[in-house]
């Protein structure tokens, strides 16, 4: 072999090497339950929107890697982030004591609070009257709901079902006598069926909603924090307030309950 072609067989094999072995830009996928509106739903167009979109959105340019969003129920969101299908869950979920079982947790970025969502004709005057012989609760699977309901209900019933507008209902049509859900959206679902329901917002157990990430991923979930802190800094959390619940901070104002970021 002449050495012009040894030179062009060194220069080829270098230039494969270091194709190989540069970086790729790798995805950041998160897991979303997109059925939540105005935190994780689908806009008009078909593509992800809301507050936790937005927060995805920039977590990702904060990390440099292009944002993949991955729907799906939110029953799956903890089994799909350990079988590593997605890398971290923003999905309004929030960081308790079973699921800390199984995954991990950033710091928190939003503190909320379980609620009640009531029939307009329902004998429940407050949340201490909830725990009735002969009545029916109404909560979502694989919410916080479910848990405090189940762990903390000794005589009524509790109903557990798939979606949200399905606990509404049947709270409309009389079947439950209330829904037990975040503040947020009790607030929402009254606004909406201000004549079938209404909303008993002081909250049954206060709860802080954030980041889950695997617990081999601890390298994720301290940059997670870090860009959390700066995003707050920066007015981040104050301007997706301003932007997507304009009309729930001021209603929450008046009632002087702590609004959420």
């Amino acid at each position: 072999m002449t050495l012009f072609l040894i030179r062009i067989f060194l220069f080829s094999v270098f230039a494969l090497v270091s194709c190989s072995s540069k970086p790729e830009s790798q995805e950041l996928v998160v897991g979303m339950d997109l059925s939540y509106p105005p935190f994780e739903t689908i806009d008009e167009n078909g593509k992800p929107a809301g507050i936790s979109v937005e927060l995805a959105q920039a977590l990702a340019d904060t990390l440099k890697q292009p944002l993949r969003i991955e729907n799906m129920p939110f029953v799956g969101l903890i089994p799909s982030l350990q079988n590593k299908r997605i890398d971290c869950i923003i999905s309004s979920m929030t960081d308790t004591p079973e699921r800390r079982q199984s995954i991990a947790f950033s710091d928190p970025y939003l503190s909320t609070g379980l609620a009640l969502l009531v029939g307009v004709n329902a004998d429940i005057p407050n949340s201490a009257e909830i725990d009735r012989p002969g009545r029916t609760l109404v909560v979502r699977q694989g919410t916080t709901g479910e848990l405090w309901a189940r762990g903390n209900l000794k005589q009524a019933k509790v109903l557990s079902v798939e979606k949200e507008n399905a606990a509404v209902l049947e709270v409309i049509q009389g079947k439950a006598g209330a829904f037990i859900y975040d503040q947020m959206s009790v607030w929402q679902n009254w606004k909406k069926n201000p004549t079938t329901t209404r909303a008993i917002l002081t909250p049954l157990q206060k709860e802080y909603w954030a980041v889950g990430v695997r617990k081999d991923n601890d390298a994720l979930r301290l940059k997670i924090n870090d860009f959390l802190k700066e995003f707050r800094a920066k007015g981040g959390f104050e301007k997706l307030g301003d932007r997507f619940l304009s009309e729930q901070k001021e209603a929450f104002r008046k009632e002087n309950i702590p609004f959420y970021f």
